[in-house]
């Protein structure tokens, strides 16, 4: 994943541009990068590595050497950026959000033009680097992001800081968001729409699904009308944004708790306490307190809020390990209790396995696991959740070949995606059982739908149901 920000100011942005950037820490554990430009001295851009540290630390110095009125920075798990390309519509700095699917074509075919060099790490290229070579085929800005949105198998938003201005580019469906905030001194754009009020902004306007505008310090011009097609990622609500944050008009932190009432309807069991796995689990779980009438306490608490994600290290022994780690129990409330545990999903099952088991040995009484979300049984094509590379790392995946014998075609995974179906309520026993929880039950989709409270044709629900 990622996030990204812009500042367009009448007077230095490097302050807010600091801070709007590490607002977004929570969307990526890996790089880090700010660029600014200033009418005197041109382009700035420092770009870090924040696996060691987090993103204030690194970039402090930067904080006090850079200046200039127009900057974009960025958080990633994976490439560095924003990067500086210099190219026939003159320098340029380019940051984005999103996933390419088909970049080795691409490639090819600007290749074939004997027009760009790419820079290989691990074998791969930077997708941004991808992303900027696609837009210098054409004569303009507006062109060249029409291009690469139109040619992207995946999703593309993007920033791009220019001497004149930042162009900021939300993605072709709205499948990330793109936010602008305005003050006495200009304006900014957030991917997280909270990371701009203690700056001294306010709203402004949410771009729309393939929008594209231009920012200056006096003005926000729409360059590219805004498309009717949405489909926002629903994972965006249910886990990777801020509690804080809203998309398209509706509350992380409102939809969470509406998750947890919905949850607590459907379910039979009567558990002493209900929690929720920090830090995303926790509205749920309150949601869910609420509205069945079960205490909810916190038998455990995160040590630190900025503890590496559990599956994002490469190795699984890594991932193991931090699962341990990162929560730290609190035995008062958990020896002789019937606990029921709400996390945002289950995706490896190494975190709740690795929860399960050190509340089991807590002295835990019984271990009921709800997830926010459906059972995940596809990898996401349009945005880096996670770069595993196989679908059969999910634990859903796994459990089907275990059960069937065989990889699963497309109708069989029908079958498993419907809450109705044997064959679902066979998976769900079977991982239930493979991770040691006293019961297992899921979100349903069309109830996680209606906790958003958008049209579904509006909402990505791809990584559940196949579903495009």
């Amino acid at each position: 994943m990622g996030g990204f920000f812009a500042a367009a100011l009448n007077e230095d942005c490097v302050f807010d541009l600091f801070f709007g950037v590490d607002y977004h820490s929570h969307l990526g554990t890996r790089r880090a990068g700010m660029a600014v430009y200033n009418s005197e001295t041109g382009f700035d851009k420092a770009i870090h590595n924040i696996e060691n540290a987090p993103f204030r630390t690194k970039f402090t110095k930067e904080s006090n050497s850079m200046c200039g009125n127009l900057g974009i920075g960025c958080i990633s798990d994976f490439e560095a950026q924003p990067i500086l390309v210099r190219s026939h519509h003159g320098t340029f700095a380019i940051t984005t959000v999103g996933k390419i699917n088909n970049s080795n074509e691409i490639v090819e075919k600007i290749l074939s033009n004997n027009t760009h060099f790419f820079e290989m790490q691990n074998g791969d290229i930077n997708p941004t680097e991808l992303v900027a070579a696609i837009i210098n085929q054409k004569e303009n800005f507006i062109e060249g992001i029409k291009y690469a949105q139109d040619i992207i198998d995946g999703s593309m938003s993007m920033l791009i800081l220019t001497p004149k201005g930042i162009y900021a580019a939300r993605d072709k469906k709205g499948r990330t968001p793109i936010v602008l905030g305005e003050k006495d001194t200009g304006f900014c754009a957030s991917f997280e729409s909270f990371a701009y009020l203690n700056l001294g902004y306010t709203d402004y306007k949410e771009l729309g699904p393939g929008e594209i505008v231009v920012l200056t310090p006096n003005s926000v011009k729409t360059l590219v009308s805004p498309g009717n097609d949405m489909k926002i990622c629903t994972f965006l609500w249910v886990y990777y944004g801020y509690p804080s944050s809203s998309y398209e008009g509706i509350s992380v932190e409102k939809m969470r708790y509406n998750c947890g009432r919905l949850l607590a309807r459907r379910d039979n069991v009567k558990p002493d306490i209900v929690a929720g796995v920090p830090d995303s689990g926790i509205a749920h779980a309150i949601g869910y307190a609420n509205e069945s009438g079960v205490p909810f306490s916190r038998p455990f608490v995160k040590y630190t809020p900025t503890w590496p994600r559990s599956f994002m290290p490469t190795h699984q022994s890594k991932r193991n390990l931090i699962a341990k780690m990162k929560l730290i129990p609190v035995h008062d409330l958990i020896e002789g209790k019937s606990l029921l545990l709400i996390d945002d999903s289950i995706v490896r099952g190494t975190q709740l396995r690795e929860t399960t088991e050190f509340l089991y040995a807590s002295g835990a009484k019984e271990v009921h696991i709800r997830p926010a979300c459906p059972p995940l049984l596809f990898g996401c094509k349009y945005l880096n959740f996670s770069r595993s590379g196989s679908e059969m790392e999910l634990i859903t995946r796994r459990v089907i070949k275990e059960l069937e014998g065989k990889n699963p075609d497309e109708k069989m995974l029908a079958e498993y995606a419907d809450p109705d179906s044997e064959k679902y309520k066979a998976m769900v026993e079977k991982i239930g059982e493979k991770l040691h929880f006293t019961s297992l039950r899921y979100h349903r989709l069309d109830d996680m739908i209606s906790a958003v409270g958008i049209d579904a044709s509006k909402l990505c629900t791809y990584c559940w149901n196949g579903k495009e």
